[in-house]
């Protein structure tokens, strides 16, 4: 056994030791020992045991109704529980020991000093650096809040059991209290029974806020400060914040009616009442630490008649204003009409007074006091403001040009709609430019588009702190921006928003230059900027749209061109990536992807999405998330500072080639294939994943169109679950394989070696074949899919095949993942625990499309697979 992967094995072993204790003692002898057969042939199968492999099918299908839903469990639990264990592992003494991942900041600064950079040039990359991460309600979280929060207990008795020097009975009291939180997960419910709406989306962000990014962020800061000083010999300012958040949950209004723009209200405010309610935790901390009687004059005209304690005294000041700010977020929450604003307003109001007792504590020979608490919390003001995450508001792009169209027919000026874009931006320019306003006061808009000015109104009444962007998504034209412009004016906005178009399929990204280079020729809009633009790249429906290799090629050309415009045209541009977990919407690991970007796309700092699941695994846990704030401020720096090579020319037009030859083999099975959505529809759970309640928004933009109408994170989530994994490879390896019959192969091992775009695409399509499996999906054929559609189902899988060897070919390796052992050994771990799932899935699916209503149980049992399969694949959307 690997010594490095021998503690997180025997932590996995322990815990399902202990859930088996559960199980007996819930449901008796009878079904622990079904389970414990399933587990021991899925083991022997999965080391190449074709019997076992036939015996556990047999097991399954025999399986009665009501043994279904706890044996479903048993293995949901045996997966929660093992990313528990391997998440904890990454952060654990024992990684620690072996080395699983070196800090990357310490890796980094000793790559700068062997390339020669300048510590002047660090120093200002340093001071340069920006990380915000967008946190989005995108419905692949399936964990419930109750069970991730009993997940943070787990983790709290794993780091216990550690200690050496543990007593057998503190030991033994640790060991009884994991069982007991192993027990409470088995007996609640593991799945949602309702769909969560938009403000359950939002306190469940709030709730990661709470639990894990406030300590995060300035422990992070801390070692970072730490590393730098010891570098550079100089550490970060007292007002550094490379780190902060918004988000999307109750500002995502595309293809979601639920959230309205009182809701959008009611998220404003509760976003408010959280950062006061944390800060007021942190005061309180304060009152209790900072019993010091010596200060500066500034403290003691602060202090006013306090003598004694004026740290104290200041203290005291802020609680009162911080306690009188909740009473009012709080009547106004629960729909008190209150013409009274809240006295906490501006983070200045936090930071002003704090800073002086800071720099007093300095003064006065008690630096290592002010360095403690009175820090922290001095860096949570910066990184989390009072607003806590800033929020973006999301909209499509017609529904801003419906609202003009129905204004100017009302107008009598004809229908916005029908004209070219030309006069569009022509008549928006000129009203841009006009004094007099244009909404008419007697104007009784439709329902729709006063939806749209109420939530412009809500954006003009609240401060600028208070917002992320605007992104427009779909969006296609000059335009679709200006018309944004013109709507928040009209509604009298007092500062100027981003207003971020989001281009999303491949023909968007294709064109989003040239609309950007428009924008810019417009002198009134170069003034509405401010000279900074952000713009938002989209990976997942351009990866629906065009297969995974067409869309990344895209998104860098997109990118690399918008990055030479800003710098032609003199604007500072901000590029924002809408990744997904998964490779198929984006997905990479952060320091791999980001330094396989264009040179020069970070040099304004990153913005990034982090979604569903894959907030809780990156961000769930405090260590973890100073893990993955280390990850992108390397990155970053390491972009800015060593940045990737120019492509050779000939890399170009390789990639151009395989772009195209993918694209075409993608479009030809999904869109050119005739028995393809009906294959889709048998072969994965699709139609049922409608009835799991992931998230507040529907799965299908249009709920009676079908696949082309289907948003990319189910279309994504459904190929996952039968483990084809379709959308993340399909077109790509093929285009590989025509480039190698062309001659090129030396070619593409030269792209493979020297250029990291190259390389980290091969990197994912290698995880995502061997996240594949054609056995599984073999069977989910056989077990659900019509025999006439069965050849198509065969023919994806041998061009899966012939995928995996042109890649392997390329790279010169002999087995998938050969070059990432934690990557391989994390699958591995999981896979003993998934596969019984998917046949699970499979009879159940089986079971229930034989009768038009399936009993509740085998619905509820068919759910509890879904869950699992997701947090065994892990990223799933």
């Amino acid at each position: 056994m690997n010594e490095k992967y021998s503690a997180l094995k025997s932590n996995v072993s322990m815990l399902g030791r202990l859930l088996g204790n559960t199980i007996q003692e819930a449901h008796g002898d009878a079904i622990l020992e079904k389970v414990e057969t399933i587990r021991k042939l899925s083991k022997s199968a999965r080391a190449g045991n074709v019997t076992d492999q036939d015996s556990l099918i047999e097991e399954i299908k025999n399986l009665p109704d009501e043994q279904l839903t706890p044996v479903a469990r048993a293995f949901n639990q045996f997966l929660n529980l093992t990313n528990m264990a391997e998440q904890y592992h990454t952060i654990s003494r024992h990684c620690e020991d072996h080395i699983c991942e070196p800090n990357s900041i310490s890796t980094l600064l000793s790559k700068l000093s062997q390339n020669d950079v300048s510590k002047l040039d660090t120093a200002q990359a340093v001071k340069d650096l920006n990380i915000e991460i967008v946190l989005t309600a995108h419905p692949t979280e399936i964990t419930r809040r109750t069970m991730i929060n009993k997940l943070v207990k787990i983790n709290e008795c794993l780091s216990k059991l550690e200690l050496n020097d543990l007593s057998q009975k503190e030991r033994n009291k640790t060991e009884r209290r994991l069982e007991q939180l192993i027990a409470q997960s088995w007996h609640s419910d593991v799945i949602r029974k309702q769909r969560p709406t938009p403000l359950d989306e939002a306190k469940w962000g709030f709730a990661v806020i709470e639990n894990s990014l406030w300590e995060a962020v300035p422990e992070f800061l801390r070692d970072l400060d730490e590393r730098l000083e010891s570098y550079l010999g100089e550490g970060l300012p007292l007002d550094a914040s490379p780190v902060h958040f918004s988000s999307w949950m109750g500002g995502d209004r595309d293809g979601n009616p639920f959230v309205t723009h009182s809701v959008t209200r009611e998220v404003l405010l509760l976003s408010r009442w959280k950062a006061a309610d944390l800060y007021l935790n942190d005061i309180n901390e304060l009152i209790s630490e900072l019993s010091m009687t010596k200060c500066n004059d500034a403290v003691r005209e602060l202090a006013g008649n306090d003598e004694h304690e004026p740290y104290r005294a200041v203290l005291k000041e802020i609680r009162t204003l911080l306690t009188e700010s909740i009473e009012i977020l709080d009547a106004k929450i629960n729909g008190q009409q209150l013409t009274v604003k809240a006295p906490l307003r501006s983070a200045e109001q936090l930071w002003q007074p704090l800073q002086a007792c800071y720099q007093s504590l300095h003064e006065c020979g008690m630096g290592v006091i002010a360095d403690g608490c009175l820090l922290d919390t001095l860096r949570r003001i910066k990184a989390f403001g009072v607003h806590l995450v800033r929020l973006d508001i999301r909209q499509e792009s017609t529904r801003h040009s419906d609202a003009i169209s129905e204004l100017t027919r009302h107008l009598g000026i004809g229908d916005y709609d029908q004209w070219s874009e030309q006069d569009k931006v022509a008549f928006l320019t000129n009203e841009l430019s006009s004094k007099r306003p244009l909404l008419p006061l007697d104007w009784q808009p439709s329902e729709p588009v006063k939806e749209v000015l109420d939530t412009c109104r809500i954006i003009a009444a609240q401060p600028r702190e208070a917002f992320g962007a605007y992104v427009i998504s779909m969006a296609r034209t000059a335009s679709d921006v200006l018309a944004v412009h013109l709507l928040l004016q009209e509604v009298g906005c007092p500062y100027r928003m981003d207003v971020c178009p989001l281009f999303e399929t491949l023909e968007d990204l294709n064109n989003a230059e040239s609309v950007m280079k428009q924008l810019m020729d417009i002198d009134l809009y170069r003034g509405f900027i401010q000279n900074h633009q952000m713009v938002m790249i989209g990976y997942s429906d351009s990866a629906k749209d065009a297969g995974v290799m067409a869309a990344g090629w895209a998104q860098y050309r997109a990118m690399e061109a918008l990055v030479e415009l800003g710098e032609s045209e003199g604007i500072e541009l901000t590029l924002f990536h809408g990744r997904g977990g998964t490779v198929g919407r984006g997905g990479a690991p952060a320091h791999a992807a980001l330094l396989s970007q264009p040179p020069k796309s970070l040099k304004n700092g990153l913005r990034v999405t982090e979604q569903g699941e894959m907030i809780r695994f990156k961000l769930g846990l405090p260590d973890v998330a100073v893990n993955s704030f280390n990850l992108y401020a390397s990155a970053i720096l390491e972009a800015n500072l060593l940045p990737p090579p120019e492509p050779k020319h000939e890399w170009r037009n390789l990639m151009d080639e395989l772009s195209d030859v993918s694209c075409e083999a993608y479009r030809g099975i999904v869109r050119g294939e005739p028995d393809f959505v009906p294959y889709f529809r048998q072969a994965t759970p699709e139609l049922e994943l409608g009835k799991l309640p992931l998230g507040s928004r529907p799965a299908k933009r249009n709920p009676k169109g079908g696949v082309e109408s289907l948003r990319a994170i189910p279309w994504i989530f459904s190929w996952s679950q039968n483990r084809l994994v379709l959308p993340a490879w399909l077109g790509a390896g093929e285009a590989i394989q025509n480039s190698i019959d062309k001659g090129h192969q030396a070619l593409l091992e030269d792209m493979c070696r020297e250029w990291p775009f190259f390389s980290t695409r091969l990197g994912m399509l290698e995880m995502v074949y061997y996240k594949c499996s054609s056995e599984i999906s073999r069977y989910y054929d056989q077990r659900l899919v019509d025999s006439a559609l069965i050849p198509l189902g065969d023919k994806l899988r041998t061009q899966l095949q012939k995928d995996i060897m042109a890649v392997l070919n390329v790279e010169n390796n002999e087995n998938l993942m050969q070059s990432d052992p934690w990557g391989l050994e994390s699958i591995r771990l999981r896979s003993i625990y998934v596969e019984p799932l998917n046949m699970l899935q499979a009879e159940l699916l089986y079971r229930t499309r034989q009768t038009e209503n399936p009993s509740a149980e085998l619905e509820e049992a068919l759910m509890v697979t879904i869950a699992g399969i997701a947090a065994g694949m892990r990223n799933t959307g």
